[in-house]
């Protein structure tokens, strides 16, 4: 336990100084991301979703429905059980094309250390850390590992477009309400 504390206090000393450093001299190049997890990536289609989970023994999926759609918005989640390390997936599709990958993972099973080392060594430190989560991110794409344990992929230029798109929605509903309070 000593050993993980001094080494997250040496790593978030090292993510403030690199966040403080104004040259630039402290921060390490960001190799690509992975987009995918057991051959289920960001970018696919729903139905290839659903033939991807449907074939992975580690997933639960039953079929349609576990599927919840938002026509409004064109969106969609899928949401499927795991049978041992993974106990909940959440996948978010817009236009038909999953941007956002969530695992929560079985804490019984497998460990936030564990993870957090793998993901140290396979991607290098991560761009920003903090008791909550640690994030790793490239010009695409966005890894997070949050705590208690889970991990998400997330498509980083859908993601800003639904964002943008929710900011959009939220103002227009200020500037109605605005409107229709002016009448009185």
């Amino acid at each position: 336990m000593h050993t993980f504390f001094i080494l997250f206090c040496l790593s978030t000393a090292l993510s403030v100084y690199a966040q403080n450093d104004p040259a630039g001299s402290a921060q390490v190049s960001v190799q690509t991301l992975p987009v995918s997890y057991r051959g289920i990536s960001l970018g696919i289609s729903l139905d290839d979703l659903k033939t991807a989970l449907s074939k992975d023994a580690l997933f639960g999926y039953r079929g349609d429905e576990d599927v919840s759609f938002i026509p409004s918005q064109e969106e969609s989640y899928l949401e499927t059980t795991g049978t041992s390390f993974i106990r909940r997936a959440l996948f978010q599709t817009k236009a038909d094309k999953v941007y956002v990958m969530t695992f929560t993972l079985n804490t019984s099973l497998i460990d936030h250390y564990s993870v957090f080392t793998t993901l140290v060594r396979r991607y290098g430190e991560p761009a920003y850390l903090d008791p909550k989560q640690a994030v790793w991110e490239d010009g695409t794409t966005r890894i997070s590992l949050e705590r208690p344990l889970t991990i998400k992929y997330i498509d980083k230029i859908t993601f800003t477009a639904v964002a943008d798109e929710y900011d959009a929605r939220k103002n227009q509903e200020i500037r109605l309400r605005e409107d229709f309070l002016s009448d009185f």
